[in-house]
């Protein structure tokens, strides 16, 4: 037929489960390191590392950014607001059409050079702040768990 994929697979989704709502997206946020490669499974991938290092700060350089001193250093940075702004605003404007397009499951990629302090950070804050739209968000820091 003329249809395209996406025509094929809404037609039978409703002729399947006519009048249902499509199941919720599933967001996952995926710290990692550029130096061990970017997670092959990303659907999106944001590269964080232009935002000052904290492995670089005395104190800090054991710490992760899970840790307090560390979210308290990049929390004084006015460049990781805008670049939280600007990944925040994005992901406002394109899950939504993901879903649109029958997505069910997003993996969002937050890189750093280590994938220990800035994405790390990252990733958290801004699963936390889709935590109050979406349902089912989860968090999965690679790097942390090769401790």
């Amino acid at each position: 037929t003329s249809l395209t994929s996406r025509d094929l697979e809404a037609q039978v989704r409703e002729f399947i489960i006519p009048n249902k709502e499509s199941p919720p997206i599933n967001l996952v946020f995926r710290s990692f390191g550029f130096k061990r490669g970017v997670p092959l499974d990303a659907d999106f991938v944001f590269d964080v590392r232009c935002l000052s290092n904290p492995r670089w700060e005395k104190g800090l350089e054991a710490l992760t950014g899970l840790d307090d001193d560390t979210k308290k250093y990049l929390d004084g940075l006015p460049m990781v607001d805008d670049l939280y702004n600007d990944i925040r605003d994005f992901l406002s404007k394109w899950i939504p059409e993901c879903e649109k397009n029958s997505k069910i499951y997003l993996t969002l990629a937050i890189g750093c050079t280590g994938g220990q302090h800035r994405s790390v950070y990252m990733a958290q804050r801004l699963a936390e702040h889709l935590a109050d739209d979406y349902d089912n968000v989860l968090v999965r820091h690679r790097e942390l768990n090769r401790r």
